[in-house]
Formats: structure tokens, sequence, C-alpha cells
């Protein structure tokens, strides 16, 4: 594992100042933008149009994730806008090969999501095919939610085959991480950490970066 990477989720910023918002987190790894169709889930939230209209703003690498129906018709389109990583849903789609193999043929990472409630082993065989696994630690859909530790040994079951050498993927952790949750899941084996509260509530959401990568990077030492 290299250095823990830090996700922030504009979900939890003000979206009537995004720009501003995204520079707030200027050191952060990556910002995480979440789009909901309120089909998938029941929530709507914001989609390619803002998507497009934040990536010239902000130099951060984009990280999209998309929690709706038809993402081989939907997903391709954020990486041809110039989004860094595109995650769509396991549960969404019938063919997520096809579907991450389009989002790579239009220039992004690929990252498959899966729901708390979603066993990881039915798709180890197809995860060579992604760039990042995003293992979800709440119900996908809202914000503010309590982390569900419940799903941490699926994190471990993929850790150890890129340990093995069996695999190489980032794996992703998205849902109520914060500075009393983001160590046991750095424990867990976790690369990426999304971050939405505990960064924008935080009177400095750069401080609130900068300590949150420290903790996961204490906590994640002895793994290599």
């Amino acid at each position: 594992m290299g250095k823990p990477l830090i996700s922030a989720s504009i979900l939890a910023a003000d979206f009537a100042r995004l720009a501003e918002e995204a520079a707030a987190v200027k050191n952060a790894d990556w910002l995480h933008v979440d789009v909901m169709d309120n089909h998938f889930v029941p929530n709507l939230t914001i989609g390619l149009p803002v998507v497009e209209a934040l990536l010239p703003t902000t130099d951060i690498p984009m990280d999209c994730h998309l929690m709706i129906e038809n993402p081989d018709r939907w997903a391709p389109p954020y990486a041809e806008a110039g989004a860094h990583n595109v995650s769509f849903h396991a549960e969404a789609t019938d063919n997520p090969v096809a579907v991450a193999r389009d989002i790579r043929a239009a220039g992004a990472k690929a990252g498959l999501g899966v729901k708390p409630g979603t066993p990881i082993e039915p798709y180890l065989e197809i995860l060579p095919e992604f760039d990042t696994v995003l293992i979800m630690s709440v119900e996908p859909g809202f914000g503010g939610q309590s982390f569900i530790p419940e799903v941490l040994p699926k994190v471990g079951v993929v850790r150890r085959l890129i340990d093995a050498g069996e695999l190489s993927i980032i794996v992703e952790i998205d849902g109520g991480i914060n500075a009393d949750t983001i160590e046991q899941a750095a424990e867990a084996g976790v690369d990426c950490f999304v971050a939405g509260s505990a960064v924008y509530s935080a009177a400095d959401p750069a401080a609130a970066v900068e300590s949150l990568r420290r903790q996961a990077a204490a906590a994640s030492k002895h793994r290599r």
C-alpha cells in the first residue's frame, strides 16, 4: 500500500459554491462526486452537467460514484468528460465487465461499487477488469450515515488477494468515514477513504483532510 488516499465528498459541501468548496480541499487526493438518479437509490443529487462545469475549476482528480440505473449508458460520458475514476454499482447491471471496458476506453479508471449487503465473492474473478473497488460502508443514497463495520471482512478478502500478488486494485471505502472510524478501515486494508461530513463540517476542511490521512497512515503502517 502507498500513502492513504482521501477522496473528499462534495455531497457534504455547499452545492451553491462547489468550485470554492473544491478549492477548500485542494490537498485531497480525489474529489468524490455522488451521482444519484432517484431510481437506483431514493435520492436525487447532481449529474453530468455539474461534473462538466466543475472539472475545469479544479486540478483534483474527480472520483465519480454513480448510484444510478443503466450505467452502461450513463457511465462512459463521465469518463469522456475527464473524470479520473468512474465507479458504478455491481447491483445496477448484468454486464459489469462491459461497462468497465467502456469506461477505460473513454480514458478513466473503472470502479466497481458494492452495497453493504452485497457479497464480494461473486465478483472476485472480474476485479482484474477494474482499477478500484468501492466498498459501501453505509446504504447508498444519503450522506451523514453511521459506519457499518460489518463490511470490513469484504475489504480483507480483496486485500489478501492484493497482498498475494493476485490482484492490483485500489480498495476504496465510502460511508461514515471520520476520525472515529478511519483507523479500523485502514487496519482492514483500505487504500482510499471517502470522507464528506468529516471534511466539510470542519472549520478547516483542508486540515481535516490532512488529519484523516495521518490517522489512516498510522493505522495501516504494519501493512504492505
